[in-house]
């Protein structure tokens, strides 16, 4: 069935404490909110709107790159005010809509295809999980709550589109409803159930996040596999007064000549990634014919390769350089050379390693005519 989805990723996430709101922090190596539009996007929505704010729109679009299919609308001060904003987004259409929080990362088409089953006879459905816990309310003293017939709502939620619209439509400007379900309620509109799921937790608090991470990696271990690429590359020395090496510019007598920026370790790193999901090398993607690369920093080609990556499912494990010189020396610049490359691939610097060695003069490298590099590439892949 034909289906739009908005995911909500507006919200400060402040209970989850310090560090960035939740839907940008890592799952597994990927931002929280890739996990679930990556699953809706797999699922068939079209189109789907992610809603943040003004401010983390670069951030989000770092977070979903790779992906097709998505757009960005700018969120509101409340979850009701985000939730308007993607509906508009959306524009004309009639298929259902599903709404999701972002924060709950661990969605699959299962989810996705009960919901749009149960829309058959009712206007809204939304997952529903038992409340196992006996319920107590606070006040002066404690008192016991029956849980019957109580259950925990969960997103994503899906709606026949018209009656969604009406909906909102008919809700006053500054109400703000907790779920979307209780929108259509409020407008007379039939919801119902379907079966809830454990795995649909969201992320609210820090212990939960040490809690995704293990169910991350059950799953990883369950459905993954690992592969490595490697990669070469070589430039000779010419003219100049500086090299750019592993993304750090280094002083020194001369440069090395190449289209680009001629940095050796990030094209080789850049051949060792492709290698690793099988999508060529770097002169596939950026031909040295092609004059808009005459200059370019290898930056861009490395941030390419991991977009790639990304977009596959896939994870980077770690990386491994090796750069082969006589001059300049690296030990002085090889932290600022792994820290470089952790910002452009966004993993940690203890997931980065970069050497040096030489081939005690013998060879071109040896010989002073020229550096050369090699790195290998490990990253975790769907099956």
């Amino acid at each position: 069935m034909d289906f739009s989805a908005i995911i909500v990723a507006a919200g400060s996430g402040q209970r989850a404490g310090q560090g960035p709101a939740k839907q940008w922090r890592r799952l597994a190596g990927r931002p929280v909110l890739r996990w679930s539009a990556q699953a809706m996007l797999e699922a068939g929505a079209a189109p789907l709107v992610v809603v943040v704010q003004e401010a983390d729109r670069q951030q989000a679009q770092a977070a979903l790159a790779g992906l097709e299919g998505w757009v960005l609308a700018p969120g509101g001060a409340t979850r009701t005010a985000s939730v308007r904003a993607g509906l508009v987004a959306l524009g004309s259409g009639t298929a259902p809509v599903l709404i999701h929080d972002a924060a709950r990362p661990f969605l699959t088409k299962n989810h996705i295809d009960a919901l749009l089953a149960a829309l058959a006879d009712a206007e809204g459905a939304v997952p529903l999980l038992p409340v196992a816990d006996t319920l107590k309310r606070q006040g002066d003293a404690l008192t016991t709550v029956s849980r019957d017939g109580l259950g925990r709502a969960q997103t994503p939620q899906a709606f026949r589109r018209p009656a969604l619209l009406a909906a909102y439509a008919a809700l006053p400007g500054d109400d703000a409803a907790t779920d979307d379900a209780a929108v259509v309620e409020a407008n007379g509109g039939r919801v119902v159930a379907t079966p809830g799921d454990p795995m649909l937790m969201k992320l609210t608090y820090p212990e939960d996040f040490t809690m995704a991470e293990a169910l991350a990696a059950s799953l990883a271990a369950s459905g993954r596999t690992t592969r490595t690429g490697q990669g070469f590359d070589a430039h000779r020395w010419g003219p100049g007064e500086a090299v750019w090496l592993c993304g750090v510019r280094i002083d020194h007598g001369q440069s090395l000549i190449g289209h680009s920026d001629a940095d050796a370790g990030l094209h080789a790193l850049t051949d060792a990634l492709l290698g690793a999901i099988g999508e060529g090398d770097i002169g596939d993607h950026f031909p040295p014919s092609d004059p808009q690369w005459r200059g370019a920093p290898s930056s861009v080609f490395l941030q390419k390769a991991a977009a790639l990556v990304a977009a596959r499912g896939a994870r980077i494990c770690n990386v491994d350089v090796t750069l082969i010189c006589e001059q300049p020396k690296i030990k002085p610049h090889r932290q600022a050379m792994r820290e470089r490359i952790a910002e452009l691939l966004d993993v940690a610097v203890d997931q980065v390693s970069v050497k040096a060695t030489t081939t005690e003069g013998m060879g071109f490298t040896g010989r002073g005519e020229g550096l050369a590099a090699q790195a290998m590439a490990t990253v975790e892949s769907p099956s």
